[in-house]
């Protein structure tokens, strides 16, 4: 039985062999490119759990065809493949929304191991969200886009879209930086002093017009973290949920 199906986007013949016959063996199923066109083009049209992705490649490089992933499939997890090991090529594939990286030349148990930890990590990020409106605002994730009620439109960059996306999926629950930094940047807390999330949730409510003096979509939760000021609203073709009474009494009628 399968685990799933991976795509493995790398130009270098030997390092793509190595790591299609180690996912193979590991019970994966696998798609191949040399390129980053065709790899982009696989990625959005073809039923894949997760990409390993090389930053250097052909015709188009690992980065941009990272952008388009997200801006295509933004729950897609992707793996980067780099032989660049200085910080700021880390970062800047974790800030264009990479799940996690691995450096030139890895073993594939520790491949394996990252692989398996991001896919748990990606089933429980919230998904087909479609549409919903929050305090007036109708955020379509789909899209990445809000719509005011003036009429007004604005897209939302892909990470904070995504962290309006994870607050959305547990209403009423204050959420943790370190659950934000874990859960939607795939980055583990331990050890780690930074502000990413405190700036990303300030750009967010700038984007979404919200004082943070006066919040009506996002509340700070005082030595906890943030979370949704109210729940948001379901779709007009959505049914209200039962409650499990409710169930069972339909069972027995």
């Amino acid at each position: 039985m399968s685990l799933g199906t991976l795509l493995v986007v790398e130009d270098d013949e030997a390092i793509r062999r190595g790591l299609v016959d180690a996912v193979k063996f590991a019970g994966y199923r696998v798609l191949e490119a040399d390129n980053g066109r065709d790899g982009l083009d696989l990625a959005v049209a073809a039923d894949v759990d997760l990409v390993l992705l090389d930053i250097l490649l052909p015709e188009l490089d690992g980065m941009e065809v990272l952008r388009e992933i997200r801006a295509a499939r933004p729950t897609l997890p992707v793996i980067m493949l780099t032989a660049k090991g200085e910080e700021r090529d880390r970062v800047q594939g974790l800030r264009a929304g990479a799940d996690d990286y691995v450096i030139k030349p890895f073993s594939a148990t520790e491949l394996l191991a990252r692989v398996e930890a991001v896919l748990r990590r990606s089933a429980e990020r919230p998904t087909n969200l479609g549409e919903v409106t929050i305090a007036g605002r109708c955020v379509n994730f789909e899209r990445r886009e809000v719509v005011f009620e003036s009429g007004e439109r604005v897209t939302l960059p892909q990470r904070e879209a995504e962290v309006l996306a994870y607050l959305v999926a547990n209403p009423g629950r204050a959420i943790s930086r370190d659950e934000l930094l874990m859960r939607v940047w795939g980055v583990d807390p331990r050890g780690v002093n930074t502000r990413t999330v405190d700036m990303a949730v300030a750009r967010l409510r700038e984007q979404l017009r919200d004082d943070p003096a006066s919040p009506s979509v996002i509340v700070t939760v005082r030595a906890k973290g943030y979370m949704l000021a109210q729940s948001p609203d379901k779709p007009p073709d959505e049914p209200p949920a039962q409650s499990p009474a409710e169930t069972n009494r339909g069972a027995r009628a």
